[in-house]
């Protein structure tokens, strides 16, 4: 997703689903937070939403358009935001924003968002309906 289409509102939207602290064993080799940390916590926050309103166990099918808008440091809280942007029958695509407080001054940054796919798994992982 390019970065001029990423909503950059100074508030999250959807509900608080995930949130962590980032660590020093989280970083890539310049000291950030790396970015495929960030992406695991995020399908975490997600995941966590989507088998909440499936009822039971999802499996992620899909990742749309993500674009990372200013690095995590060491000891930031890491807020995931989840809003539910459409639901089938067996699947569920779900926003997942990520945000951080300023060091400086405490005010929310936001990281990235993306749009998570999660479809419905039974036992066996075939495909289920999803029940109201």
């Amino acid at each position: 997703m390019p970065t001029e289409e990423l909503d950059t509102d100074p508030l999250p939207y959807g509900d608080l689903a995930l949130q962590t602290i980032a660590m020093p064993r989280d970083t890539n080799a310049n000291g950030d937070i790396f970015g495929g940390w960030l992406l695991s916590q995020m399908d975490l926050a997600g995941s966590i939403t989507a088998s909440e309103l499936a009822g039971g166990r999802v499996a992620t099918v899909a990742i749309e358009g993500m674009s990372f808008l200013t690095p995590v440091h060491v000891g930031a809280v890491v807020s995931c935001y989840c809003d539910v942007l459409e639901t089938g029958r067996s699947s569920l695509r779900i926003l997942v924003e990520v945000w951080i407080n300023a060091r400086q001054d405490g005010e929310p940054i936001k990281v990235t968002e993306g749009e998570f796919i999660y479809v419905a798994i039974d036992d066996q992982r075939l495909t289920r309906p999803i029940t109201p």
